[in-house]
Parts: structure tokens; sequence; C-alpha cells
């Protein structure tokens, strides 16, 4: 009974969190095109998991725009491919997660939106 209330609920809410993701998603920082060309070079090794309706996602991809950040996303909630990547190699899924790749190939797995845009800060303000 309780999972279907919250199956209904989430329905419901829906269109309401997509709205609300399109209309309060901030304008990006504007860069000289060398360097957004530097910051797109470096986001090729960004990877954001995350869930469309999740209002802690919302709140990284919105960072993501403010920052101008050409981030991949990559939809765990309804893609079985990316659930299974973002299991296999974070250990758990939930979402937000960052795929962090380093110049060795060496795989970051990082959650909590919080964490995620402190380092988006940290790294492209």
């Amino acid at each position: 009974m309780i999972k279907i209330f919250f199956r209904t609920l989430r329905l419901v809410l829906m269109p309401f969190m997509l709205l609300w993701a399109k209309l309060a998603t901030p304008k990006g920082i504007v860069r000289s095109a060398e360097a957004q060309q530097q910051v797109d070079q470096q986001c090729k090794k960004l990877a954001l998991y995350h869930f469309k309706t999740c209002p802690f996602c919302i709140k990284v991809r919105h960072e993501m725009a403010r920052l101008s950040l050409p981030i991949a996303l990559r939809d765990a909630q309804h893609d079985a491919k990316h659930r299974d990547d973002l299991l296999k190699g974070g250990g758990k899924i939930q979402t937000p997660c960052l795929q962090i790749t380093d110049d060795r190939g060496n795989v970051q797995w990082l959650y909590e939106s919080s964490d995620i845009i402190k380092y988006l800060q940290q790294r492209f303000s």
C-alpha cells in the first residue's frame, strides 16, 4: 500500500519537477573561447549519473549549467547499462553520482550533491 502511494505521488509530482528543472536553470557563465575549450576538454573525463526528477540531481545539473559545464549525463533510472555501471563502479545505486576519470584512467565515484557541487566549484569557478 505504501509503495503504491509513493509511486502515485512520484507520478503526480514528476511534471512539476521537470518544469521546475527547466524554468529554474540558471544562465551559464561566459568564458573566452580558449578557456571554454579547456573546460570542455576537462569535462570529457566526467559523467553525472542521475535521475531526471531527483531534486538533488536537479540541484547538481543547475550548478553545471551555471558553470557552463558540458558534463555527460547518464540516466541511471531508465537505462539499465548506466544503472549497472553505477552499481559496479560506485558500489551503490544512488544519485547524483559524479564519475571522475583522471589522466591515468583511474576512476573516482563522488556521491552527495553538496560534495559534487563543491568539487565542480573548486575545479571550474
